[in-house]
């Protein structure tokens, strides 16, 4: 567990560049003590010791304003950046190297049981305030962005944005979520629309240009004849 709160020490170093030191993450990062504080819950869990694990949750909650299950289960270099907010649910899998962002939730849908939380693969990055709901699959080098509602499985390097997330592009450069180069889908809708209304006029007004000739020839042929 060690070797493995190291890698979470390092994913922070390397994520945000914010970060001075190792020292000043471990004493001061939320997000790390809220991992470290799940990844020892979790162990518990996985060896059924009854309460102890959820009293742990709950004061981690309590210090860091995270909140992780402890039956969650996550890979290595984990890192929830600022963090506040956070909800990761009971039966969420979270991959290696995976970076959430403040007011992320994996949650369910529903009371269903078994399976009702997300499982996001490796290198996914979740921005602020997204909902990743329901027991769906995230795959690799996804990147999903901030406030979006992702609610259907999405495939490996994707990036989804809005209410539903929608898949706007795939196969893309790996690298930090950068919401100023992100198309907008709604724009992207009107543009297609505009484009389209604009064509449906260019063909009326052909068609009307090409009627006024005949219109006037049809005219001329009905006025009596002036012998």
């Amino acid at each position: 567990m060690f070797q493995t709160i190291k890698g979470d020490i390092q994913a922070a170093q390397d994520r945000d560049p914010a970060a001075r030191s190792k020292l000043e993450i471990l004493l001061t990062y939320s997000g790390l003590h809220a991992v470290i504080l799940h990844r020892l819950a979790h162990a518990l869990c996985r060896k059924r010791i009854p309460v102890l694990p959820r009293i742990i949750s709950h004061f981690s909650r309590f210090v860091t304003g995270i909140e992780i299950h402890p039956a969650a289960v996550i890979g290595r270099g984990f890192f929830i950046d600022h963090g506040m907010g956070v909800v990761i649910g009971e039966t969420a899998e979270i991959g290696d190297h995976v970076t959430l962002y403040q007011g992320v939730t994996l949650g369910g849908t529903g009371k269903e049981p078994g399976k009702r939380h997300p499982t996001l693969g490796n290198h996914v990055i979740v921005g602020a305030g997204a909902k990743v709901l329901g027991g769906i699959v995230v795959g690799d080098h996804v990147r999903i962005g901030a406030n979006s509602v992702v609610l259907r499985a999405i495939p490996d390097h994707s990036t989804v944005v809005g209410v539903p997330g929608k898949v706007i592009r795939r196969r893309d450069e790996e690298g930090d979520l950068d919401h100023s180069k992100m198309r907008d889908p709604i724009a992207d809708r009107f543009k297609l629309l505009e484009l389209q209304l604009l064509e449906l006029k260019r063909e009326v007004h052909e068609k009307q240009t090409q009627e006024k000739p005949s219109r006037a020839a049809e005219k001329d042929s009905n006025e009596p004849s002036s012998d």
